[in-house]
């Protein structure tokens, strides 16, 4: 039997190393890693280096980075895509932003352009709060953020690669967007509530203005394109537009999506929370 060779954009991202984890364990798929350190090295913003990449690959599981709501990704998405879709690949599964209009575009062209396809839609991670940016305040023990009462059905990492591994399986998901969340809506306030009772620490919430993070974003010497990614999240994406919760999750694996409680305990118990 052919191995189906599946590449992974982003393979060291939350979502990419643990969609290589779920496919390291299926039976004749060779998977090529997409990223800047590989021996093929992978670069979105090097064109040059994607032939290369994509070279006798039948899937693709795109992530693009930072997000696709950044003004250059429309055209990277159109020109990746063609180019995959000329050298043959046959599907592509495109991790798209939950209520983001400039990723919506995007998810536009990958239909257009590629030969089968799956949409995954998602906003915040459990994630954030443990691998990304919310970790190192978590640490510190103070929390300053705005948007304080937006209410967020945060999403499983592993819930998403769970769903990204079927649709690159399973050709039942093709033509299809699928639109994640978890099964409840929480405010930051509340999760960072959760993340003390777990770990037994007193982490206080500060609320912000969007103006005060801005500032001290930039007092900490956060890159200008950084802050302007996440005032996008914060300004447009977390007006309420994604204050509901779908039940796509159970509807592709047959189970419920991971509750934020859930994802808390088990990562308490790393010790990550209490470095």
């Amino acid at each position: 039997m052919k191995n189906t060779k599946i590449l992974v954009l982003g393979s060291n991202g939350k979502t990419g190393r643990r969609v290589v984890e779920r496919l390291e364990q299926v039976e004749n798929i060779e998977i090529r890693l997409g990223s800047r350190k590989e021996k093929i090295p992978f670069d979105w913003e090097k064109p040059e280096t994607w032939e290369a990449v994509l070279q006798d690959i039948d899937s693709v599981y795109i992530t693009f980075q930072p997000d696709l709501a950044i003004p250059s990704a429309e055209d990277s998405i159109e020109n990746f895509t063609n180019l995959a879709t000329k050298l043959g690949v046959q599907k592509m599964v495109l991790l798209s932003g939950r209520g983001e209009k400039e990723a919506q575009i995007c998810e536009e062209i990958v239909k257009q352009n590629a030969k089968n396809w799956t949409i995954v839609q998602a906003s915040w991670f459990n994630q954030n709060f443990s691998e990304s940016f919310f970790l190192d305040p978590i640490l510190a023990g103070i929390v300053a953020l705005p948007r304080a009462e937006a209410l967020e059905p945060f999403t499983d990492a592993n819930d998403i690669a769970d769903v990204v591994t079927a649709a690159l399986l399973e050709d039942k998901h093709n033509e299809q967007t699928y639109e994640l969340t978890g099964p409840r809506l929480l405010t930051f306030k509340q999760v960072i509530k959760e993340i003390a009772e777990v770990t037994g620490r007193n982490i206080t919430f500060q609320p912000l203005t969007l103006q005060e993070y801005n500032q001290m974003l930039q007092e900490y010497q956060v890159p200008e394109d950084h802050i302007w990614l996440i005032n996008y999240l914060f300004e447009q994406v977390l007006d309420g537009r994604n204050s509901t919760i779908t039940f796509d999750i159970e509807k592709v694996l047959g189970r419920k999506a991971k509750d934020f409680s859930a994802f808390a305990k088990e990562t308490a118990q790393t010790g990550i929370w209490n470095s």
